[in-house]
């Protein structure tokens, strides 16, 4: 499928690109925002179909945002995917419970990081 919108949030500029690079790849359109505080002021108008949220921001971090996101109902539904550098144990769990769809670590698997992505913008037609 192509043309499903992403939001990617991201602070490292080099991070991001990467990113958006291989979402663009594979047909999908990609809005950015460097810190959570923008990506709550581009939600305030805009729904992505898939949020992937870098876990390390400055300021509010993406567990605590992605939990600000789950407890509304108008960005519940929308499937988060974990994405961080510094994978520590039990990470992983507490991505997981404050409700993102998945955990990826960095560096960032092309084949992995593709494949996550399009598996939870199938499965959220499916809900």
């Amino acid at each position: 499928m192509a043309g499903e919108k992403i939001l990617l949030v991201e602070d490292n500029a080099v991070n991001r690109r990467l990113a958006e690079f291989l979402l663009r790849s594979q047909g999908y359109l990609v809005r950015e925002a460097a810190t959570a505080q923008e990506a709550f002021e581009i939600l305030k108008t805009e729904r992505p179909d898939l949020i992937v949220m870098d876990i390390q921001l400055p300021g509010m971090d993406g567990l605590e945002a992605t939990k600000k996101l789950k407890e509304e109902p108008a960005t519940a539904g929308i499937p988060v995917l974990a994405v961080t550098s510094y994978a520590m144990t039990g990470d992983r769990e507490k991505a997981l419970a404050v409700g993102c769809a998945a955990y990826i670590t960095k560096p960032l698997d092309k084949t992995t990081f593709v494949r996550e992505v399009a598996t939870h913008l199938r499965g959220k037609g499916d809900v």
